[in-house]
């Protein structure tokens, strides 16, 4: 399976290149792939030794390969390992496929039956912590059961339930970009190691048809740092029969934006740090910013909640209590049975809601907002008219703080494309209100969403339209030839 990258990528990848000739010395290049005097194998790669500044570049070839590696070593802020894909002739990423996968033998690593690429914890190289690593442009695929692969000492061994595509026991400084996960247990996961991974950014993925049939347990990204944030992301839906979470996250500081969630049993499960105290002590654990984001529900999609707040280990204490700051998306819903928007966990959990657009196809009463607890604020957003509190018995705190508009049509540009940006006669257009302080100047949005894996600059004219779009912009019109220095994004 190939899956052609836009142009922008290509130009991406051009930009790297030219960004890395630029800067600091690099140290050795390794290419792999069919052409003259490059490796023949991943695995002929030496990732017991790579230093600061290393690059491992691995070509697009027709044929995908078939291996698998750890990377735990550590670059530098100026000088950063690099493990990118070349893309082929007409974009094609090359592609890590984990059936029959072979790992190199000079390396010697624990839990080679989580993941087809991991990062961190190993014997060969010595364990350290990675940091200052970039892994982008590649697809990796089919790290599950009942596939096997060939470990370091060279026995046969089948992939856990929950094995990842990209599975990070611990790292930091870690981005993985414009890379495509599918076809696994969890599409990527990455551990808390009680607090050692932290900023680490996930951007410009594609992240789809993972899970393990019959079970609830795996995801298209299941993580838990301190200081993680997903952007510019698509996140489709998990593998048939697989009953996980488009993104479930036990995260401190987490920030969710300008990505495209559709389907899964729920688009976001927010829940505790269940097995580490450092994140649930950290000042920012009771602080989540969603927003800019595109969150769609597709009719018989498993669970009827958008998003999940709060825990579910069952200790309570450890519940991210604090605030959810959820504003400037757009959710749409074809559900013919009930929506309902949020499941804050307890009465401890709030909510801030403002400046969204939650729109259902069935009428407004199977909308709600809330399930049966917690604390929500809404102010300046668009519903559907006749929507509810909740379903059923509520015993929390709503609190309508005005300005909210309700309605059958929020004037969409085109519903059936869904292109959700609004139409020019839109009620959306300059009726969004103002931001909750402590989402600005850090959380302002100035990115919006582009189909797919794409942005752009969101415009400022001094009213913003309610929800992830401002009127009068393409809506897959992302980054282009004239503003090639978008693609050197990182976290604003």
């Amino acid at each position: 399976m190939q899956h052609s990258a836009p142009w922008p990528l290509r130009m991406a990848w051009a930009l790297v290149m030219a960004a890395s000739a630029a800067g600091p010395a690099i140290a050795t290049d390794y290419e792999v792939g069919d052409g003259p005097g490059m490796l023949a194998a991943i695995g002929d790669v030496p990732w017991e030794g790579l230093l600061p500044g290393d690059r491992v570049l691995i070509h697009w070839r027709a044929e995908p390969y078939r291996e698998k590696w750890v990377l735990c070593r550590r670059g530098t802020e100026q000088a950063p390992i690099v493990v990118a894909g070349v893309p082929g002739p007409g974009g094609e990423l090359p592609v890590i496929d984990g059936r029959d996968a072979v790992t190199r033998l000079e390396l010697d690593f624990w839990n080679e039956a989580r993941g087809v690429l991991k990062i961190g914890g190993a014997n060969v190289p010595p364990d350290d912590l990675p940091g200052h690593l970039v892994v982008e442009n590649l697809e990796i695929r089919s790290g599950r059961p009942p596939f096997t692969f060939t470990n370091h000492s060279g026995s046969i061994e089948p992939y856990a339930n929950n094995a990842a595509a990209i599975y990070v026991e611990k790292a930091e400084h870690l981005i993985i970009r414009n890379c495509v996960l599918h076809d696994s247990g969890n599409g990527l996961f990455i551990g808390a190691f009680d607090g050692a991974t932290q900023e680490i950014l996930i951007e410009r993925n594609w992240i789809f048809d993972n899970g393990i049939e019959g079970s609830y347990y795996e995801h298209n990204a299941y993580t838990a740092a301190i200081h993680i944030t997903y952007q510019f992301n698509r996140m489709g839906r998990l593998r048939d029969g697989c009953g996980g979470n488009n993104l479930k996250d036990r995260s401190a500081g987490l920030v969710v934006r300008y990505n495209w969630i559709e389907d899964g049993n729920r688009q976001l499960d927010l829940v505790d740090a269940e097995d580490s105290q450092v994140l649930v002590n950290h000042p920012d654990y009771r602080r989540t910013f969603v927003y800019g984001n595109v969150l769609v529900e597709a009719d018989g999609q498993g669970n009827s909640q958008i998003a999940h707040y709060g825990g579910d280990s069952g200790n309570l204490q450890d519940y991210r209590k604090g605030t959810l700051h959820f504003f400037h998306n757009t959710v749409v819903s074809t559900r013919s049975e009930n929506t309902t928007l949020m499941r804050l966990s307890t009465n401890d959990e709030h909510a801030d809601v403002r400046d969204n657009v939650v729109y259902t196809t069935a009428d407004g009463a199977h909308l709600a907002l809330l399930d049966s607890s917690g604390v929500m604020e809404l102010r300046d957003s668009w519903l559907r008219a006749g929507w509810v509190v909740s379903h059923g018995s509520f015993e929390g705190t709503f609190v309508d703080d005005g300005g909210n508009l309700e309605g059958d049509d929020p004037g969409f540009s085109d519903l059936p494309a869904q292109d959700y940006s609004p139409a020019p006669a839109s009620p959306l257009i300059d009726a969004g209100g103002e931001l909750h302080p402590e989402t600005v100047p850090d959380h302002e949005p100035v990115w919006q969403y582009c189909r797919h894996q794409s942005a752009t600059p969101r415009p400022d004219d001094g009213a913003r339209d309610l929800g992830a779009f401002e009127a009068g912009l393409l809506f897959s019109d992302g980054f282009d030839s004239g503003d090639t220095g978008r693609w050197s994004m990182t976290v604003p």
